[in-house]
């Protein structure tokens, strides 16, 4: 078969080399079909310092898109790995909390949960004293929680040093950062809050699943035991 005719021209036209790159793009064997094509073209072999062919570089840029998809499924795995741990050791927690005859004994046993368990630096629950004392005045608690106290999803971020001190008394002086997961019970509510000295512990952008299905465990158990605030830790 002739080799194809290919007319020279001085004048680049840049639709003309796009449309061509995209039909090669959409037809990657067509040099496979062709290959009397590749004896009419020019295709760079060159052997100077530096300089790759083609197929090299087609090559290299393979091997980085494999590298960036192996990075990406070890990262999955990993966090595959990650969640099923978190779940195996809530279902244990839920299972210990079945047996919990009062409110000392589930605030005890999260504590204990929390700090060995989930690596939290420092634990705490309160409810929320709603309405007003005999002076009118509405619990300074209460009011520093307002806009949290109708939340139904972990809030995380940084905490100040004010509502830290409140929330986990002297240890919140060096608490930076807090997931806060609302209770709700019984028409009360509270707030199991996990403390942090790495202000990067806890943010805004972080996945709240775990904490969201803790915080309606406890809220559900409570329903069925005295309500009381717990003792601080």
């Amino acid at each position: 078969m002739n080799s194809p005719q290919v007319e020279q021209t001085t004048t680049e036209d840049p639709d003309l080399e796009k449309r061509v790159a995209e039909y090669l793009i959409d037809h990657p064997d067509f040099f496979t079909r062709n290959t009397d094509i590749l004896a009419a073209i020019q295709v760079p072999h060159l052997v100077g310092a530096g300089a790759v062919s083609l197929i090299e570089q087609q090559m290299r840029v393979l091997r980085k898109q494999l590298e960036s998809e192996r990075g990406r499924l070890a990262h999955l795995i990993s966090r595959a790995r990650e969640y099923e741990g978190l779940a195996t050791r809530l279902h244990r927690l839920t299972l210990h909390l079945m047996s919990v005859k009062d409110a000392e004994h589930l605030c005890a046993l999260l504590r204990e949960a929390m700090l060995r368990e989930f690596r939290a630096e420092t634990v705490t629950f309160r409810l929320f004293p709603l309405g007003t004392d005999a002076d009118g005045q509405e619990d300074p608690l209460t009011r520093a929680f307002r806009e949290f106290i109708d939340r139904e999803r972990t809030l995380c971020g940084p905490l100040d040093e004010t509502k830290a001190l409140m929330l986990f008394g002297d240890t919140g002086v060096s608490v930076r950062a807090a997931a806060l997961v609302p209770i709700n019970a019984d028409g009360k509510a509270g707030v199991l809050a996990i403390g942090s000295e790495d202000p990067e512990r806890f943010h805004p952008d972080m996945g709240t699943d775990f904490l969201d299905r803790l915080g309606e465990i406890v809220s559900h158990k409570l329903r069925s035991i005295p309500l009381e605030q717990c003792s601080q830790y």
